[in-house]
């Protein structure tokens, strides 16, 4: 039986790109060689190095604009340090927008090394929302937001017309949706959910914004060596850097992040509106604020969870239980969720809500 995957992440990445890699374990390029052998400065992975950091400027728009993108390591949690080890100003400020769990983890990140002003915050309301109409100190050396909450399904449909320097953390929603990704001055992102498997982070920088904290930044933590060494500073995580590749190339073929957005759009629609019209289940998220890649959801009754925990489960779904913060189920939509998946799932709401309806008349 296919399996529909709705893990959070790591998750469901095209089916070609895991024909591909797996081709590529076996035998790389024609090499005889696998993909997990090869030297990192073998032609062949230099290559896959730069058509990767060129297709993501590329698919997002900022060719030739200034900005380099990186292939670098730790996840999203290491760019928490990152950035403020990067762009905080000695003795200055930096302002961040709290809407969950890994904001809130940047935000202590950035503590120590200097101001961190959290200009509005959803935590007493459980993130079930994003705050907005604060305001942003003019004197900080960045503000950073993050664009996706997957935990607590909540997602950022605008984001502040600001003079400082804007940074997001869009590890969840990266490649998803169209938007002017110039107005973001530095962007990262786990590769975990959109791009390809965990253990590589994309780094997209504006590179003018480099150089000005005034403090010295130990070398495998500094954004200027990286880039200067091509994102080959230090051994790079060879084989999810190639599978990122064949992401990026799978969704340039199916037109691009326009083409993947409309997708995307059809998947949250399909399932919000059974949400909202099925008396057995509630959102948990602000409706106005509801994310387009993970949908967080509880039932009325929580005495029918065993029953739709089954038959999900035997509808060949996975990955639906929600994180332990919110409870209930999240389904998960990244860009290689086929419609289809969606579907199935909208299908088995749709079964269980008759089911407790004839249970119900025979009550009576």
């Amino acid at each position: 039986m296919k399996k529909h995957n709705y893990s959070a992440g790591p998750c469901i990445l095209p089916q070609e790109v895991f024909e591909k890699s797996a081709q590529a374990i076996l035998n790389f390029n024609n090499s005889d060689l696998s993909i997990l052998e090869i030297s990192h400065r073998s032609k062949d992975f230099v290559a896959v190095m730069d058509e990767a950091r060129a297709l993501v400027l590329e698919l997002l728009g900022l060719e030739g604009k200034g900005y380099q993108a990186l292939f670098l390591q730790g996840g999203a949690s290491l760019e928490f340090l990152m950035v403020p080890y990067n762009l905080m100003k000695m003795d200055g400020k930096a302002a961040y927008l709290d809407t969950g769990t890994w904001a809130n983890n940047a935000i202590k990140e950035a503590k120590h090394f200097g101001e961190t002003v959290v200009v509005a915050s959803s935590k007493e309301q459980n993130y079930n929302f994003i705050p907005k109409d604060y305001s942003i100190p003019t004197d900080a050396s960045y503000f950073h937001c993050t664009s996706n909450n997957t935990i607590f399904g909540t997602q950022m449909k605008s984001f502040p017309e600001t003079n400082v320097p804007v940074v997001c953390d869009m590890s969840s929603d990266i490649f998803s949706r169209t938007l002017d990704f110039s107005k973001f001055d530095l962007i990262y992102a786990g590769a975990q959910k959109n791009m390809g498997p965990a253990g590589t982070t994309l780094v997209v920088v504006k590179e003018e914004i480099l150089g000005k904290s005034g403090r010295t930044i130990p070398s495998m933590l500094d954004y200027e060596k990286h880039i200067k060494a091509e994102s080959m500073y230090n051994t790079p995580a060879v084989f999810p850097v190639y599978a990122s590749l064949l992401t990026l190339q799978w969704l340039k073929n199916l037109g691009g992040i326009p083409a993947i957005e409309k997708i995307n759009e059809a998947k949250a629609n399909l399932l919000y509106t059974e949400i909202d019209r099925n008396p057995l289940f509630k959102g948990t998220a602000a409706k106005e604020d509801r994310s387009i890649m993970n949908a967080t959801f509880l039932l009325e009754n929580p005495e029918h969870q065993e029953t739709f925990d089954k038959m999900w489960k035997e509808a060949g779904i996975s990955g639906l239980a929600g994180h332990r913060s919110v409870g209930g189920y999240r389904a998960s939509m990244y860009n290689a969720l086929p419609l289809e998946s969606v579907q199935v799932l909208v299908d088995v709401m749709q079964k269980l809500e008759e089911v407790f309806s004839v249970q119900s008349q025979l009550a009576e």
